[in-house]
Formats: C-alpha cells, sequence, structure tokens
C-alpha cells in the first residue's frame, strides 16, 4: 500500500478545516488531494483530535503485542500438548 505523503496529524488538520469556513473543493485543491480521498479520511478519521489519534495508535500497537503474545503461548502449548500425548501413549 502506498504511504501518504500525509502524516496523520495533518490529516486531521486538514479534516477540522471545513468546520472553519473552507469549502472541500477549496481544501481538495489546496493540498493537492481528490474529494474522494478527503471523504475517506473523513470516514477514518473523521471527529478525532490528535490526542485521541495517538491514544489509538498505542491501543492498536498494545493489540498486536497481545496478540503476538498469544499466537507464541498457543504455539507452546500446542508443542507441550503434542509430547505429553506421546509421552503418555508408550
Amino acid at each position: 500500500m502506498k504511504k501518504s505523503q500525509f502524516s496523520e496529524a495533518k490529516i486531521v488538520e486538514i479534516l477540522s478545516l471545513p468546520s472553519q469556513g473552507q469549502s472541500i473543493e477549496d481544501i481538495c485543491r489546496q493540498y493537492n488531494i481528490s474529494p474522494a480521498t478527503f471523504y475517506n479520511w473523513r470516514n477514518r478519521y473523521g471527529g478525532m483530535d490528535t490526542e485521541e489519534l495517538r491514544k489509538s495508535k498505542a491501543l492498536e500497537a498494545e493489540n498486536a503485542r497481545l496478540k503476538k503474545l498469544l499466537a507464541d503461548k498457543s504455539l507452546d502449548y500446542d508443542i507441550l500438548n503434542d509430547a505429553y500425548q506421546l509421552l503418555k501413549n508408550r
């Protein structure tokens, strides 16, 4: 997936401009983005401020870490269970 030229904080800032009276067409022209991109951003980041965005990113990172930890523990459990079954069937 292509990396955006705008940071998420900048996207949130751009999304706040219509509430300051600028039209969406003018904003898109000013930042050289399509209206579809603006509306996609609004669907994804709408209503967020930079603090909420930072918390969301921290939660996503923590969730990824916990999923990896669970996968590792599940693999350990499967290995130990297989070893136990082999010893039990001797």
